[in-house]
């Protein structure tokens, strides 16, 4: 998974409601120790060579380990 910390969206409201982490890429080639070359889309429009801090080993849920669902916030809309 690929951090989020130093890319630049066009259409982001605010950097703490956006994702930490995006995607599964493959790491196509390790360059040198701390830089690898990932597999990323043809769509993202960012260099494929990263620092290898930036890049974070998916895990997997453990067997039963439940993830919480954010339901939405109701507001009564009341005339003031």
């Amino acid at each position: 998974m690929l951090s989020t910390k130093y890319l630049v969206f066009k259409k982001r409201l605010a950097r703490n409601l956006t994702e930490q982490y995006i995607g599964l890429y493959i790491i196509e080639k390790v360059v040198s120790t701390n830089i690898v070359k990932l597999r990323l889309l043809n769509s993202m429009r960012i260099h494929p060579v990263v620092n290898i801090s930036q890049v974070v080993k998916y895990r997997e849920l453990v067997r039963g380990q439940t993830t919480d669902k954010l339901k939405p916030v109701e507001v009564d809309r009341a005339e003031e």
